[in-house]
């Protein structure tokens, strides 16, 4: 194996962006170590960590020696908001109730954060490469969904628990992997309407959005459909040209109506009793239904429990990472149900924003919520700035992607796998190089313009 380390460490010396790409394409076949060798000391996902944690320490070696990076994109707003909640996760991972847990956090955090938004976004610094980088993901990724159908065959297409499972190794189970899927079907639909593409890329481009559909669809996750369906919504509102503010103002009056009738709905909700099930109408129905559904109750269950810890310790939390070794003694007998255990067993905390709330504080949240905030207000302007059509489109549709996932954020939590991290921070990093280069674009206008002169 030695030749081939120190080949990869020469690449990663003089050309980054080939072990980006090989990172990201083996990001959909990579697997768990435990998979490999259960019983194994420790676990990582193969062979993408190796890769990732190697060129980190090439990237800061190369950071130190030179003294430089891109000011733009190191100073950029949404880089500002990433430091302050990578600042916090190391404050309470210093006063964690588990800190060696807390700092593998921690360093995992800054991996993905390293290579997939600030090395990446140096890659798409000139506008290039982005279309690369989704089409390294969804070609062995279709090989996936390929594999998992194949096995979802052998139970009936129409199995709903055979879709908990068919997707191993790959996937730990169907909610990251809807997950993963609705982050790239609005790129391939923006591929498939792209009239400046030749016939046949239109065409793979078409057959790559069927396949994935189809595995969306398979994958039986609620979460990742309900997500897509409110997506596919703001792209109405981006195409009728609303306000930001208009938005912002629309969101915080849902939220508040919500809090004020919350028992209305609730009492509602109780007597929706529409199960899981392999009928997709009453699977789709079976969402909002908290009187019965085991899935729906346990997710109450973590989220309870996340808020219980926070009430604990408001300020700093229990540290990054160790919900699932500290929330047991926070379970009610009355919220348990059939597969509640004491060791988060199928899933965290299920929800990224209640995780965090938990696990470093207010603060951990709410510095959480200040990177998506200012992704989404870049996102907007950006799209409303840029002039050169295929970036505002990669704007689009990146942004759209990134949406499924913070409303799927509400239900799930992956951004601790490779397999989120690297479309959540890659599409990040899309949106910043774009606001950044349409800056560029835009001075030259300003200094040319009569009202400005």
């Amino acid at each position: 194996m030695l030749p081939l380390v120190f080949l990869l460490l020469l690449v990663a010396v003089y050309s980054f962006d080939k072990i980006i790409y090989l990172i990201v394409f083996f990001t959909p076949l990579s697997i768990p170590l435990r998979k490999l060798i259960p019983g194994f000391g420790f676990d990582m996902d193969l062979p993408t960590e190796p890769l990732i944690f190697g060129l980190l320490i090439v990237f800061l070696l190369k950071v130190l020696q030179k003294r430089k990076f891109d000011k733009k994109i190191f100073w950029h707003p949404v880089s500002l908001a990433v430091y302050l909640n990578l600042f916090w996760i190391l404050v309470t991972s210093i006063t964690s109730t588990m800190p060696l847990v807390s700092f593998k956090f921690l360093l995992m955090r800054i991996w993905f954060v390293a290579i997939f938004y600030f090395l990446t976004a140096k890659l798409f610094s000139q506008g290039k490469h982005m279309e690369k980088y989704v089409w390294l993901y969804v070609v062995p990724f279709m090989g996936v969904i390929f594999y998992a159908t194949f096995r979802h065959l052998g139970y009936g297409l129409w199995d709903k628990q055979a879709a908990h499972f068919v997707v191993a190794p790959f996937y730990n189970d169907h909610t990251s992997y809807g997950a993963s899927l609705a982050f790239y079907l609005p790129f391939l639909l923006m591929f498939v309407l792209d009239k400046s593409l030749e016939k046949k890329w239109r065409t793979f481009a078409t057959f790559a959005f069927l396949v994935v559909l189809m595995g969306f669809i398979l994958s039986y996750s609620r979460a990742a459909w309900l997500s897509l369906v409110a997506s596919i919504g703001l792209w109405f509102i981006l195409l009728l040209k609303i306000r930001f503010k208009t938005i912002l103002i629309t969101v915080f009056s849902a939220a508040l109506i919500f809090f004020t009738f919350q028992q209305q709905i609730l009492m509602k909700l109780e007597q929706n009793s529409h199960e899981s099930s392999a009928n997709l109408g009453t699977h789709i129905s079976s969402m909002s239904n908290i009187s019965s559904d085991a899935s729906n109750l346990e997710r109450i269950n973590r989220w309870s429990c996340a808020i219980r810890m926070f009430e604990d310790k408001p300020v700093l939390g229990f540290g990054p990472g160790t919900y699932m070794f500290q929330y047991a003694p926070y379970q009610l007998t009355k919220d348990r149900t059939i597969i509640s255990t004491n060791a988060a067993d199928g899933g965290n905390a299920h929800s990224e924003y209640l995780g965090p709330l938990s696990e470093s504080g207010l603060l951990g949240l709410l510095t959480f919520l200040l990177i998506l905030g200012t992704i989404t207000y870049t996102a907007i302007t950006t799209y409303s700035r840029a002039a050169d059509p295929r970036l505002k489109k990669i704007v689009l549709v990146a942004f759209l992607g990134l949406v499924t996932y913070y409303l799927h954020g509400f239900l799930n939590n992956f951004l601790d796998t490779d397999k989120l991290s690297v479309p959540f921070w890659g599409f990040t990093a899309m949106i910043v190089a774009i606001d950044i280069i349409s800056r560029k674009q835009a001075k030259p206008a300003e200094t040319d313009s009569p009202a400005i002169r």
